[in-house]
């Protein structure tokens, strides 16, 4: 029996490493305690110092704003858990508020598992939350964001993704920023970019945001490295060391962050952005151009298109694709494409576990297209010919599953 030939497609998952021989020859050179004061300590403080300027210069932001983590996971808990250390709302007893009162913390519905999960966490250590509702489009709009402050007068932190980890749907984060601003100047907003670093035009500075997370190995950099930007320091909840300024306690991965830089340098410059959104465009263009003869074929949501110009459809990121093929469940199709060498998935790997789908259902997406959808995730070696051997093997599957 001959090998089949691998074809990936769940970039959104984790990405392909690169490995190019520029990348980090001396990353494990620096192996000392950045902390430390002797010969090595000191010299691995100055390639950590190296690779948050570097990091800084790549996101268009200052230095001193960087603070390296784990990954986007921690990034995103860092930011959630400094509620817990600012003074909230007592009742005259002094106990907290009561399920049911306004929300101190909103999230958009169509989160990352790492916002959903930890909400809840923090709702059981009495903040209380709200979620903001999203369109049809799985993105938020300003009213609705607008709304959910009005309702909720005593918020005191957002958190809005700038891409979808599921659906590709690209939220205005400068627009947002500024309609809740005007409701409520001093609001915090934390922005997940876990999918959009490396993949669309970032303007963190400029879109009026508080703080945001970025993980290296969706952009090919390693795992268990990421960042969180922050406008201005956080009281954290979680204490230790004073490594990262005491943002992140822990000693802090000198190699990782290297990598982090480059893979950063090498994804999310403009002019290497601008060159793979079109390319992703057009790949996957075509591919919604050859699932649309499939009778079984259902774009989620169902009004995405290819719009016409290199461009595409500006309300989804051209890196992520969801689609549905009701009648055969998203497990099976999973599993049928992986027998013919096709990686792809039914959704967050960090949600792979849950048999629900909530991005999906916040969107309000039927059941039964819920539970036939896919999610397709493209990278920048993914080629045209990957694109029409997917399409092949999904017309094929359709027509015998």
């Amino acid at each position: 029996m001959g090998t089949v030939l691998r074809r990936y497609f769940d970039w959104a998952a984790t990405a392909v490493p690169d490995v190019p021989e520029e990348s980090c020859p001396d990353a494990g050179a620096f192996w000392g305690n950045p902390s430390s004061p002797h010969v090595e300590g000191r010299e691995a403080r100055l390639a950590l110092e190296d690779a948050r300027s570097r990091c800084a210069r790549a996101l268009g932001v200052r230095r001193e704003e960087i603070f390296f983590t784990s990954g986007g996971t921690e990034s995103n808990a860092i930011a959630l858990f400094s509620l817990l250390c600012k003074p909230r709302a007592r009742r005259p007893g002094g106990e907290s508020r009561p399920a049911g009162s306004p929300a101190e913390f909103l999230y958009s519905s169509v989160e990352h598992p790492s916002i959903r999960e930890n909400r809840a966490a923090l709702e059981r250590l009495g903040v209380c939350c709200a979620e903001i509702g999203v369109e049809r489009d799985g993105g938020v709009s300003a009213a609705t964001l607008e709304k959910a402050l009005e309702k909720n007068p005593g918020a005191r932190m957002a958190a809005v993704m700038a891409v979808n980890n599921e659906t590709g749907s690209i939220n205005g984060m400068k627009a947002l920023s500024a309609a809740a601003k005007k409701r409520k100047e001093h609001l915090h907003i934390h922005c997940d970019l876990v999918q959009a670093a490396g993949k669309i035009p970032l303007d963190i500075d400029g879109w009026g945001i508080d703080s945001a997370s970025v993980s290296a190995h969706k952009i090919g950099g390693p795992r268990g490295i990421g960042l969180l930007w922050l406008k201005k320091p956080l009281d954290v909840f979680v204490r230790g060391g004073g490594q990262e300024g005491r943002i992140r306690p822990g000693t802090e991965n000198t190699a990782g962050a290297r990598e982090l830089a480059g893979a950063l340098e090498r994804r999310a410059n403009a002019e290497t952005l601008d060159a793979a959104w079109r390319e992703a465009s057009g790949r996957m263009a075509a591919l919604l151009s050859l699932l649309a003869d499939v009778p079984r074929f259902v774009p989620v949501p169902a009004d995405r298109i290819a719009r016409s110009g290199p461009g595409g459809d500006s309300r989804f990121s051209p890196w992520i694709l969801q689609a549905a093929f009701p009648g055969i469940p998203g497990e099976v199709m999973v599993r049928a494409l992986d027998e013919k060498g096709f990686a792809v998935s039914t959704g967050s790997a960090c949600s792979s576990a849950e048999k629900k789908r909530p991005v999906l259902d916040a969107m309000g997406i039927d059941g039964e297209t819920a539970f036939s959808a896919i999610r397709i995730s493209q990278g920048w070696s993914t080629t045209l010919g990957d694109i029409e051997a997917l399409a092949g093997a999904i017309k094929e599957l359709c027509q015998t599953l």
